[in-house]
């Protein structure tokens, strides 16, 4: 498994965060609007251009995303910038249109028993909520993304049938997304697996926009991400400091943290247009909100050729 960039438009990766949603979805303590804004302006001022910044759900289901629609109201808009908002049904979608989002996401679960726990319904009725949706999402313009949840692997069923994650990608395709967002809920993708099932959709679908969304539950997510940029995928969806993690999943663990995906992209001769020290200012300011260690590396370490005095390290004796 290797990867080196082969020209120009091979070299840029497009980083999308989303530990303003996925990250503060899991946390019990509520996180100020004002705090959840300032977060994304300065994501933007870094130079993340993709952030999945909030969820429109029911405020009684996730309390800390009652407050979608005056987050994105505090947002600096950036021309190049693409705002992403979970919406699961149509009163949603209206609601994420009045706020204007560029782009809606929509996600089921490829697992009948996960798809029930994490939506309360079968993976039909899921399918059916994303065809009620779509044509609001183009009645105003508004992009639409198709997330496919335990894409590669359920706690509960083991592997995922193949069928099924292609069928949840028929759907989105069918009504309209074209870009697709390939899951790894639970932290169980492996190289191999990710491998066979980017290749099923592409031969099914050669027009899919695949982006790669994993948790590094196994401690192999980011070679996960090395396994995608050799098969050429070119999107990875990410987490400030590693925050995050499914309720709905046993002993699932937060998502790849971003300032560890951007520094392994930037060191293998990847572009995204970000600062990773502006990033790495964010993400130690979200652990300390969290008042509490988080799994980033980088943030911890710095860069590779950071480099430290002799003077005072302990020494060998003997």
């Amino acid at each position: 498994m290797s990867f080196a960039p082969s020209s120009p438009d091979d070299r840029f990766v497009l980083v999308t965060e989303v530990g303003t949603r996925d990250g503060f979805q899991s946390e019990t303590r509520l996180v100020p609007t004002e705090v959840k804004a300032d977060l994304i302006n300065r994501l933007i001022e870094a130079g993340v251009r993709s952030i999945e910044a909030t969820s429109f759900v029911s405020p009684r289901a996730v309390p800390q995303m009652a407050d979608a629609a005056e987050v994105m109201a505090l947002i600096e808009r950036k021309s190049g910038v693409r705002l992403t908002t979970l919406v699961p049904n149509a009163r949603g979608a209206e609601r994420a249109a009045a706020a204007k989002v560029d782009m809606m996401a929509c996600f089921v679960s490829a697992s009948e028993t996960h798809c029930q726990a994490n939506l309360n319904k079968p993976i039909d009725a899921a399918l059916a909520d994303f065809a009620e949706f779509a044509p609001i999402a183009h009645k105003y313009g508004i992009g639409l993304r198709g997330a496919v949840a335990t894409a590669f692997g359920c706690p509960f069923e083991g592997d995922v049938k193949m069928g099924n994650v292609l069928k949840i990608v028929e759907a989105y395709m069918r009504h309209g997304a074209r870009h697709i967002t390939l899951g790894d809920t639970t932290g169980m993708a492996t190289p191999p697996v990710v491998t066979r099932t980017v290749e099923a959709i592409r031969a099914r679908f050669p027009e899919a926009v695949i982006a790669l969304h994993f948790h590094n539950t196994r401690g192999i997510g980011l070679a996960n991400v090395m396994n995608g940029l050799a098969l050429g995928v070119r999107e990875y969806e990410s987490s400030f400091a590693g925050l995050g993690g499914c309720p709905f999943a046993p002993g699932a663990t937060g998502n790849i943290c971003t300032e560890d995906l951007v520094y392994l992209l930037h060191v293998c001769g990847c572009e995204t247009g970000i600062d990773l020290d502006a990033l790495a200012v964010v993400a130690r300011d979200v652990q300390q909100l969290m008042e509490r260690d988080l799994p980033g590396q980088y943030i911890k370490a710095g860069p590779r050729l950071k480099l430290t005095s002799i003077e005072g390290v302990r020494r060998a004796v003997g």
